[in-house]
C-alpha cells in the first residue's frame, strides 16, 4: 500500500483557508498512488493553546474536510483537529486533540490524544483521550497517536503486537527536531513497525516548524523524508514485510 505524509504551512486559526491550501495536495498524494494520506496534527488551525473558542462538535468543519477529500479520492485521509466531545459534561467543554481518519465511504475513525502537552499548555484548553485506537487499513494494521505522545514508548509497546504502523501527526517546533527524528526512528525499530511522522513547516504563533517528516520501515530505514520547505512524501508499506523482520529477528518476543 502507498501511503503518504503531506509536510504543510498552515495558517493560523483559519480553517477555510487551510481547507483550499490542503485540498490539492491531497489531490497530488491520490494522483501519485497513496491510499493513505496523513496531514500534520491540528491541521485546519495551527496548535493554538490560548484559546477557549476553536472546539468544533464531532463531524464538524475540519472532520467534514477529512471526509469530503477521503471520498472524493476514494483514499484514506487523517490528521488532527480540536473537537468536543458529544459526551462531553456541562463543567468541561475542552476539546480533544483529536485524531480523525476518513475512511474512502465517509467512514470516520477517532483517536482523542493521550497526552496533552503541558510544556504548551495544551492541558489547559484540550482534555486528554483515554482509548487507544488501531484500525484495519486494507489489510495493513494502523494505530493512532499524536505529537507528543511519541515521548511515551511504553504505549507504543503495548500495541506492537497488533499494530504494523503508527501515524504520529504533530506540530512538534524546530527548536526540538533531534528528539522529534530521534523518538520517531526509535519507535520503529523497538517496535519492528512503520512510523509515519508527519510534521507541519512554517511559523505558527511566531514558532518556527521545520518539518523533518519521515515515513521509516520496520529496521528504521528513512524510506522517505523531507524538512523546511512544504512536501509530499510518499513510500510503499506493507504488512508482510512487517511480518517478515518480526519472523527473522524475533525481538518483541524478549520483552520482559
Amino acid at each position: 500500500m502507498r501511503v503518504a505524509a503531506i509536510q504543510h504551512d498552515i495558517v493560523w486559526c483559519d480553517r477555510e483557508a487551510n481547507f483550499e491550501h490542503l485540498a490539492p495536495m491531497i489531490a497530488g498524494a491520490a494522483a501519485a498512488g497513496a491510499r493513505l494520506i496523513l496531514l500534520s496534527e491540528t491541521f485546519s488551525t495551527g496548535f493554538a493553546t490560548d484559546r477557549d473558542d476553536l472546539g468544533e462538535p464531532e463531524g464538524g468543519r475540519s472532520s467534514q474536510f477529512l471526509v469530503t477529500q477521503a471520498r472524493l479520492h476514494g483514499v484514506w485521509v487523517g490528521g488532527s483537529c480540536p473537537e468536543i466531545a458529544a459526551d462531553a459534561p456541562a463543567d468541561d467543554q475542552r476539546p480533544h486533540n483529536t485524531l480523525v481518519l476518513a475512511a474512502p465511504d465517509g467512514t470516520q475513525h477517532r483517536y482523542r490524544k493521550i497526552h496533552p502537552f503541558t510544556y504548551g499548555g495544551e492541558t489547559k484548553h484540550f482534555r486528554a483521550g483515554d482509548q487507544f485506537v488501531t484500525v484495519d487499513v486494507e489489510g495493513v494494521r494502523v494505530t493512532l497517536f499524536v505529537c507528543y505522545d511519541l515521548r511515551f514508548a511504553d504505549e507504543f509497546w503495548q500495541l506492537a503486537n497488533d499494530t504494523d504502523v503508527y501515524l504520529v501527526p504533530a506540530n512538534w517546533p524546530e527548536a526540538r527536531r533531534l528528539p522529534w527524528m530521534s523518538l520517531l526512528q526509535a519507535r520503529a525499530i523497538e517496535n519492528q513497525a512503520y512510523v509515519i511522522g508527519c510534521n507541519r513547516v512554517g511559523t505558527g504563533n511566531g514558532l518556527p516548524y521545520s518539518g523533518d517528516s519521515r515515513i521509516i520501515d520496520p529496521l528504521g530505514e528513512v524510506l522517505a523524508g523531507a524538512a523546511l520547505t512544504e512536501s509530499i512524501l510518499l513510500a510503499d508499506i506493507s504488512a508482510e514485510r512487517v511480518a517478515e523482520v518480526r519472523d527473522r529477528f524475533r525481538f518483541l518476543q524478549d520483552r520482559r
